[in-house]
């Protein structure tokens, strides 16, 4: 029986391992705004009712209605506030008011806005490398499949069942892809969604994930595209944000990081699985793209928790 390969962004977003954190209900009315700084971490938000503000940095500030989902997969700092203008330089702290409840302004002015919001965190020692591939932020409206898996993903968090955590990270998988795919079109920024966009240069990327021993080339690439070599080159670079076979390189240093922290295979056998003929040619590339040699790499993961399978308990 033969399995079907991943697409490149089931691939990505695979390899990102998310895995749940924080989920909670918002309520908010009258004058009213909540700030967050250093943070590091993925974050979602669906509107469910009303309309309110986000501003992220480096981001002009984003008018929220209900039906509105935003995903940001590597959040810093951001502020959220309503459409009566809050007090000036005060921010106010959430006042929880039940399980996973949380109301911001005063206690005593009626409700204009819910909104369920979320962290979770990627598990990947190669999440930085993934994350250069998709967009910053993404806000899509009215699409029912992610407001439907948002509440979903909310009760799971809260609850106390079987299997909880393995349920929680295949719903933010899903979610994940849900409000990737959605956020489509050459209006995007260049990456790895507006590359998968192109008909022609979808076909290379597909090429490049499906199997990172592969022995790839310019040449091979613009063959998958039909393209010739020069334009293929061009059209790659313009729509995804890197030369062909330096975003090869990328995805493949993203993969051999995940085998390098699976605890099984030695760095020869991981060096035949991401392409490269030896494990000194491994070695070489792995040092110009992390500036640490692959043994230094693995250590400084162990040594700050992470585990590899046959390790955890």
């Amino acid at each position: 029986m033969t399995t079907t390969p991943q697409d490149p962004l089931s691939r990505v977003v695979t390899l990102l391992k998310p895995t749940p954190s924080i989920s909670k209900r918002v309520e908010a009315g009258g004058q009213w705004r909540v700030e967050r700084h250093d943070l590091s971490s993925p974050f979602y938000c669906a509107i469910v009712e009303g309309v309110c503000f986000l501003e992220v940095a480096g981001h002009d500030p984003v008018k929220l209605v209900a039906g509105d989902f935003v995903l940001i997969p590597d959040l810093h700092s951001f502020a959220m506030y309503g459409e009566a203008t809050p007090l000036p330089l005060a921010a106010d702290l959430p006042l929880e008011t039940g399980p996973g409840v949380f109301r911001l302004g005063l206690t005593n002015a009626p409700v204009e806005v819910r909104a369920l919001v979320g962290y979770c965190r990627f598990a990947a020692p190669g999440k930085d490398l993934l994350l250069s591939l998709l967009p910053e932020m993404i806000h899509v409206r009215g699409e029912d499949r992610l407001m439907a898996l948002v509440p979903v993903i909310h009760d799971e968090t809260r609850s106390d069942r079987l299997a909880r955590t393995m349920i929680l990270e295949r719903l933010l998988e899903v979610m994940l892809i849900e409000a990737l795919r959605s956020h489509s079109g050459a209006a995007l920024p260049p990456g790895l969604l507006r590359g998968l966009s192109h008909p022609q240069l979808a076909e290379a990327l597909r090429h490049i994930h499906a199997d990172a021993t592969g022995k790839l080339s310019i040449a091979d690439l613009a063959r998958c595209a039909g393209m010739s070599r020069s334009g293929f080159f061009e059209h790659f670079r313009n729509e995804v944000g890197k030369a062909p076979m330096d975003y090869a390189s990328t995805w493949r240093m993203s993969v051999a990081k995940d085998l390098l922290l699976g605890g099984s295979l030695t760095n020869s056998e991981v060096a035949l699985r991401v392409g490269y003929g030896s494990a000194s040619a491994f070695g070489l590339a792995f040092m110009r793209h992390e500036g640490m040699s692959p043994g230094a790499f693995v250590k400084q993961q162990r040594g700050s928790g992470h585990q590899s399978p046959t390790e955890q308990s």
